[in-house]
């Protein structure tokens, strides 16, 4: 079956890690989820099982890498293709000062050659696909013509589908987070870009938030990737097996996912993992329900607390 990415979660830093993703599949089946960023270096020499691991039911599930050397990234993307991963996406759009001191993330969007290079020794190296995803300029270089010159090329080089984040990157005198929301969003540019390359499979990403937005955009593009919505307000795709992949399974309720949560948790926490992360998780699980501002303050007080997963439990079990 071909992967479907029209709806997909972006890949978030200090967000998309397995044990949201794992989340996040309860309360969807069918959106394709994205690992945080992972470069090539800690892939090739760290801990694989760290980086790399999840559970079967977070299928289907993309990786994205982010680096700029096309032979690390190849021996990279094989080694995810191994881990039976669906894709394997390029980051060409992270502007932190990260990735600029590596030279990849949204520098690369300067170097349109790379990238190809970087694509060419990727796809030779895996049968999954490689796709990137992109901003619509960076810095000075955001006239459409550069744009195109830069989508021209990865296209040449066999990338097939395009994610891209509807505003520019400043490189200097912006923070990550503001690079997220002071750029404008120009989404008519990727529009423009969907009828400019027709058969670039096109997924539009920036500031979506409401069922609206993905119906308006998905008249225009491919697909829609969804950013930190998804994260704050995590419930909101439990509509989406229905509205948008045609599954009419029961939707769970919030007490139903987490009581399915559970189990995994406890496993978890067995293992070492902090209960803060999964507090964090479960944070936006009530976005905009009664009461949810005293869930958020309960979870963040009991993640503290030695006992705090005992009392979360016994919460979660006396949910109407």
């Amino acid at each position: 079956m071909a992967l479907s990415r029209k709806i997909s979660i972006a890949p978030m830093m200090a967000c998309t890690d397995r044990h949201y993703r794992y989340l996040a599949r309860l309360v969807s089946r069918h959106v394709l989820l994205y690992t945080e960023m992972v470069t090539p270096n800690a892939i090739l020499h760290g801990d694989r099982e760290r980086l790399l691991g999840y559970e079967e039911v977070e299928h289907p599930l993309a990786i994205q890498l982010g680096g700029s050397d096309p032979e690390l990234l190849a021996k990279a993307a094989k080694i995810a293709e191994q881990w039976h991963y669906a894709e394997v996406n390029l980051n060409v759009g992270c502007p932190s000062d990260r990735v600029q001191s590596g030279q990849f993330g949204a520098c690369l969007m300067k170097q349109p050659e790379r990238v190809a290079e970087c694509v060419v020794a990727m796809r030779e190296s895996v049968a999954i696909p490689v796709t990137v995803k992109s901003r619509i300029g960076v810095d000075d270089c955001d006239s459409y013509d550069e744009l195109v010159r830069f989508v021209e090329t990865v296209w040449q080089a066999g990338c097939r589908s395009l994610a891209v984040h509807a505003r520019k990157a400043w490189l200097q005198g912006l923070s990550p987070r503001q690079n997220r929301h002071v750029p404008p969003l120009k989404y008519d540019v990727v529009y423009r870009l969907k009828q400019d390359f027709p058969d670039l499979e096109v997924v539009i990403n920036g500031g979506i938030k409401s069922d609206e937005a993905i119906q308006q955009h998905l008249q225009q593009v491919d697909g829609v990737m969804i950013g930190r919505e998804a994260y704050s307000n995590l419930y909101w795709l439990s509509q989406f097996d229905r509205q948008y992949f045609n599954d009419d399974h029961e939707i769970l309720s919030r007490k139903e996912v987490l009581m399915q949560y559970m189990p995994y948790v406890t496993k978890q926490l067995d293992k070492g993992v902090p209960l803060r992360i999964f507090a964090k998780h479960m944070l936006g699980l009530f976005q905009g329900v009664k009461g949810a501002k005293s869930w958020r303050h309960f979870l963040c007080e009991q993640s503290r607390r030695p006992s705090g997963w005992r009392d979360i439990e016994s919460r979660i079990s006396s949910m109407v």
